[in-house]
């Protein structure tokens, strides 16, 4: 935590991830800004305002993500994975109650 300042690890379900203090997970911070049109300082103040933090801690995020790339890429894959099942899930439950 000392090399990204602003960056803590929480409990979860999965396991240990890393989150910015009192905000979003790493992970969600970097699925979007891939997502948006948006690039360099103007993707920074974008995430910011979406997430209700200073450009800043967008900035840690980021930082801790080009450290630990493989970590980040495979939350969001599991969160990508569980967003699928629970659509089919859905679209299942629904077929059956229709």
């Amino acid at each position: 935590m000392a090399e990204h300042p602003g960056v803590i690890f929480k409990p979860g379900p999965s396991g240990r991830r890393a989150a910015l203090a009192y905000g979003p997970d790493v992970w969600e911070v970097v699925k979007f800004l891939r997502e948006i049109d948006e690039r360099g300082p103007a993707a920074l103040v974008a995430a910011a305002e979406t997430f209700g933090v200073d450009v800043s801690r967008i900035t840690s995020a980021v930082s801790y993500y080009s450290e630990y790339s493989a970590e980040i890429d495979g939350e969001i894959e599991a969160a990508e994975d569980a967003s699928v099942r629970a659509e089919r899930a859905w679209a299942v439950q629904r077929k059956l109650i229709a």
